[in-house]
């Protein structure tokens, strides 16, 4: 098969839209028609360097990230099933799981999907079955890697069957794209990570594709406080419609208003999701929760990245827990389907949570309008 791609040739570099091939699928493996591709800060990861291979894994196997066909939000029609392919078939609706779930090794047989044995393979970027390509630059035949193992920046993409939720027909493609990664990761992140519950009082630091979704979840929760933390007047206004309650421009101006509407009690719970976690922030941020609290670190850092800033007595005296999460703690085959069902009842923002649409060539500015603070969400649209 003939398409196009925003392919990422090196890192700190445009992303380049070009002809690509796609192989046929094999054994367990499907083609997927897709309707849209969220833009997720985790593909600027891979741009700037901070999401990468560990160097030992490089040397043992010349695994490389890039060239790479960037995304990792997507739904759409199942248009092709390789040999094998039992829970799937032509003409299936599917929302594609960042996380891949086998189902039957140790995590997903203990009911968490969202750290399954394939996860090992996200940065691969090659089939979860072979660890080949299927996918193939037109203009020099180079073997291209799929961010996540999915490769949404592209009208067509093949994918395993493991990172495929089924969908039920009714359900609008450009509205179950978001929920494979920011809205499950961020909604997770605060009904099951940091186990939100009624009356508590939550801030949540950095108002992007994911905070916006800790907050829903957070609101969901029946949190009595909720407040929204993040530079850009634009995002902190938005928050409130999705249930903020109250906003901050900063994490020291979050932690005098914490302590003025707790009576000096501090928060129950903080979930970090700003665009890049920094240890530096965890120890002014552990100042702002609660005794028997928890900060939930759903932010990704750097690879290279190793320094924490912590004051242990604090952390151990007033019995304070530091937790991190991927995927928000969910289990894709579970809670996708759950989501958009709320989602049809009216009780999750998802047609909100879009500010702007673009086509496949306009990848770069949609991109710079994520890093100018425009967009709660940028979605790709086919």
């Amino acid at each position: 098969m003939d398409t196009q791609a925003a392919i990422l040739w090196e890192t700190n570099t445009p992303w380049s839209v070009e002809d690509i091939v796609i192989d046929p699928p094999k054994a367990g493996e499907v083609v997927v028609k897709l309707a849209a591709s969220g833009m997720c800060h985790s593909d600027e990861h891979i741009v700037t360097g901070d999401m990468a291979l560990p160097p030992e894994i490089i040397e043992q196997t010349g695994a490389s990230i890039t060239p790479i066909i960037g995304g990792h939000e997507g739904a759409g029609e199942v248009v092709e099933v390789g040999p094998g392919v039992t829970s799937l078939q032509p003409g299936d609706h599917v929302s594609l799981s960042f996380v891949p779930s086998c189902g039957r090794c140790p995590s997903c047989a203990a009911g968490r999907q969202n750290l399954c044995d394939m996860g090992a393979f996200l940065l691969f970027g090659r089939q979860i079955s072979d660890l080949t390509a299927r996918h193939h630059a037109k203009s020099n035949g180079a073997d291209l890697g799929l961010m996540c193992c999915l490769g949404t920046f592209s009208p067509y993409t093949l994918v395993n069957e493991a990172s495929c939720v089924k969908l039920d027909d009714d359900i609008p493609l450009d509205k179950a794209a978001l929920v494979g990664c920011g809205v499950t990761t961020g909604w997770g992140s605060a009904v099951y990570l940091a186990e939100v519950k009624p009356g508590e009082t939550v801030v949540v630091i950095g108002v992007g594709g994911i905070g916006i979704n800790a907050i829903q979840g957070a609101a969901m929760s029946g949190a009595r406080h909720i407040v929204a933390v993040d530079p850009v007047q634009f995002k902190r206004d938005e928050s409130l419609k999705f249930g903020a309650t109250h906003t901050a421009a900063s994490v020291e101006e979050a932690i005098e208003l914490v302590g003025m509407i707790t009576w000096g009690q501090q928060a129950d719970k903080v979930i970090i999701t700003t665009g890049v976690a920094d240890g530096a922030m965890i120890l002014p941020v552990m100042t702002m929760v609660a005794k028997g609290g928890r900060c939930v670190v759903t932010s990704v850092a750097s690879m290279a990245s190793n320094e924490v800033s912590l004051n242990l007595a604090d952390f151990t005296l007033m019995q304070k827990q530091l937790v991190g999460g991927i995927f928000g703690g969910a289990n894709p085959r579970r809670d996708i389907p759950r989501l958009l069902r709320l989602y049809k009842e009216g009780k999750l923002k998802l047609d909100e949570l879009i500010t702007t649409t673009y086509k496949l060539e306009e990848v770069n500015q949609g991109y710079q309008d994520m890093r100018d603070g425009k967009n709660l969400r940028g979605v790709i649209m086919y």
